[in-house]
């Protein structure tokens, strides 16, 4: 992470000030949407609150050393060329100490927030099966000074947990929170459940990825500014949220696994990794990653596909923007069905030429302004399956999605012929 920071062209922004991490931090966090914040000076804890690593596509190609509409593809060559880690140390330049969060700046960020979240927080487990690594993301609400609820969604770490506690054994895990933003962006990403993380984000690393060994729990981590060691209980549940999500609307409260502390080790001179619910930071981090599956659909159905992307404004989750080089009739229409089966929580997906920037919310208004034809080239699904995040889907989760095809017709292309472009 301070490699990274080194790196950046912009100057972060210094908050001096003693702040609270109830609500206070949060506020601020709000007024620096794009920018990378540091709050020296909280009052709860002597540890410093770091946030904005990931809040803009720029950072994130940084990262990753490429250009931002190089980003998907370069996670999908991540994801098909991972590369097995050779380097693990010791915990040497940590303080080791029983859990204690309450040493920790975990914040609180909403009136309504069900307690202080740890929410740039990675979970890694191994499968009690396999022993393949996972590591993930997950939110987790703070219950006391060595319990946490964590709010796991039917993918991966649930699977480890349910085969867990069918042989009637705890998880072990350990949380990492402060790592460089292209390995956290690699723990986001879907791959399959025999695959790691970590070979991702070796691979974006250029292979020089150096893990280190937990001395409580059987796992390997990256170097982060803060790991604490645990286990996600046994036939436990707690009540979780509720929680601020992707689209800036309240989460439900449910009952959810519990995580039982033991151990942390705290880098010397650490900062704590703060991501605030419904930013940018959030909502990059958890879309952008879905763009390679919407690319690779597509792909495998339009082969002229050139990009995709998850749009901020959709709260990289509900609305994509692609751009293809037609060549047929009705690629424009193919390539919204691919869509909407790859990202099921998919909810409007538009379709624009090769000369429109999907990076450019101008670029696509213009598109869909000046290419579209309501009756022909708009596709309406209702009653299909949506996203839980979606406050206009009905009780059951079905919604209604829509497509535009905001392509040229092939036929009089001549008409739409943007003179600035040409001339």
């Amino acid at each position: 992470m301070r490699e990274f920071l080194d790196r950046l062209d912009e100057e972060p922004v210094i908050i001096e000030d003693e702040v609270s991490t109830r609500f206070e931090a949060a506020g601020i966090l709000r007024r620096h949407p794009r920018d990378v914040v540091i709050l020296r000076n909280v009052r709860e804890s002597d540890i410093p609150v770091i946030s904005g690593l990931c809040n803009t596509r720029e950072k994130i190609a940084l990262s990753l050393n490429c250009q931002v509409n190089e980003i998907t593809q370069r996670i999908v060559h991540a994801m098909e060329n991972p590369t097995p880690i050779r380097n693990v140390r010791g915990l040497e330049g940590y303080s080791s100490e029983d859990a204690d969060l309450s040493r920790l700046p975990v914040l609180t960020h909403y009136q309504r927030d069900g307690g202080p979240y740890i929410t740039a927080g990675v979970i890694f487990a191994r499968d009690p099966e396999t022993g393949i690594r996972n590591a993930s993301i997950h939110r987790m609400m703070v219950i006391s000074s060595d319990r946490m609820a964590v709010r796991i969604v039917p993918r991966h770490l649930y699977t480890y947990h349910q085969r867990a506690e069918e042989m009637g054994e705890d998880l072990e895990i350990a949380v990492a929170i402060g790592m460089d933003p292209a390995t956290l962006l690699a723990t986001t990403t879907s791959i399959p459940i025999d695959a790691d993380e970590m070979e991702v984000a070796n691979t974006f690393h250029d292979g020089k990825l150096e893990l280190v060994r937990c001395s409580g729990v059987g796992l390997e981590v990256p170097p982060a500014e803060i790991i604490l060691e645990g286990r996600i209980l046994c036939g436990e549940r707690e009540s979780e949220g509720p929680f601020v999500d992707l689209t800036d609307t309240y989460d439900v409260v449910r009952e959810e696994p519990v995580i039982a502390l033991d151990r942390m080790h705290i880098k010397e001179d650490a900062m704590y990794h703060a991501i605030l619910p419904a930013g940018f930071e959030h909502r990059l981090l958890q879309g952008l990653p879905q763009e390679p599956r919407i690319y690779r659909a597509a792909k495998n159905t339009v082969p002229t596909v050139r990009n995709v992307v998850l749009t901020e404004g959709g709260c990289c989750w509900l609305h994509a923007a692609i751009s293809i080089k037609k060549q047929s009739q009705g690629d424009g229409k193919n390539v919204i069905m691919a869509a909407l089966a790859a990202h099921p929580s998919l909810k409007h997906v538009v379709v624009v030429d090769d000369d429109i920037d999907v990076f450019d919310p101008e670029e696509i208004e213009y598109a869909v302004a000046t290419r579209v034809k309501g009756d022909d080239d708009i596709l309406i699904v209702p009653g299909a399956r949506g996203s839980s995040l979606d406050p206009a889907a009905l009780p059951d989760g079905t919604t209604t999605k829509v497509g535009v095809d905001a392509t040229v017709p092939l036929a009089g292309a001549e008409k739409f012929q943007r003179v600035s472009r040409s001339e």
